[in-house]
């Protein structure tokens, strides 16, 4: 085996069922691992979904999961738009400033429901996400927010730099969107999806788990396993998404798994 798999071990019967033994809950990513774009990846299972794509709220992935043939609740559903909402109600962010959003409907939705405004008046945060329609004006406008609003917040749903929006092709991620801020503003963004440990906060209070009794299945280096990782969750790279296994195998991956395996219905051809 090449040494730098030294770490990770390629996902068998026996550990799998020893995995399956040691942790109470999953923690599954969405985008590469339970579908591709709009295509459903054999071997989906309800447990809990923590996923960085902003475009959409809870409510908007539950009703694509059930598209699919998969009955999720949103309260099962831990989104990037979610998170970016909570950190504003966790810092208590004056409901009388507005936001201004670089994204999509998720993010709109999700700073609704948590009572924020998202349009108009003076700006107290950028809130920056995956935005398919993104350009000049939304870039010159959140770059002026942040430069002249006295303690505006810059605020990145996440960095992925490229997503699967369809089943074949990756297409830029919010990585894109917030390095242009970034770049204007010459300032660092407040990051609330994975790989942070902001998510997980929301996971630890709501499942009552020890992180150490959890398990991140993910298809990204970067962020599914580094935010396992970094939380102290046991980890499980499957290689459906973003990350190949020349990637996993180049010597200067410095983010190995526990396991990994090529995709998520191994999971369940093995754990029996």
């Amino acid at each position: 085996m090449n040494s730098s798999l030294s770490q990770s071990q390629l996902l068998s019967r026996q550990n799998a069922n020893q995995l399956l033994d040691s942790i109470e809950a999953f923690l599954f990513d969405c985008d590469g691992v339970i579908w591709k774009g709009d295509k459903l990846i054999d071997g989906g299972k309800k447990l809990v979904f923590v996923t960085n794509n902003s475009t959409k709220s809870r409510k908007q992935y539950a009703d694509k999961f059930l598209s699919l043939g998969i009955s999720v609740s949103e309260d099962e559903i831990f989104s990037s738009s979610f998170a970016a909402a909570m950190y504003l109600q966790l810092i208590n962010f004056p409901k009388h400033k507005k936001v201004y959003v670089i994204g999509e409907q998720g993010i709109l939705e999700e700073l609704q429901l948590a009572g924020f405004t998202a349009l108009g008046g003076p700006v107290g945060a950028v809130v920056v996400g995956l935005d398919q329609y993104i350009n000049y004006y939304k870039l010159q406008y959140g770059t002026l927010c942040i430069r002249e609003n006295p303690g505006c917040l810059f605020i990145a749903t996440n960095r992925d730099a490229v997503g699967h929006m369809t089943d074949l092709q990756e297409w830029p991620g919010a990585g894109c969107m917030v390095a242009a801020i970034c770049g204007s503003t010459q300032k660092e963004p407040i990051v609330v999806g994975k790989p942070s440990n902001f998510l997980m906060e929301f996971l630890l209070k709501k499942f009552d788990i020890s992180c150490s009794k959890m398990c991140m299945v993910g298809d990204r280096l970067d962020t599914d396993i580094l935010f396992g990782q970094n939380a102290g969750c046991r980890t499980l790279l499957v290689l459906s998404g973003v990350t190949t296994q020349s990637a996993l195998e180049d010597p200067s991956n410095k983010t190995q798994p526990e396991y990994y395996t090529s995709t998520l219905s191994d999971i369940l051809d093995l754990m029996t």
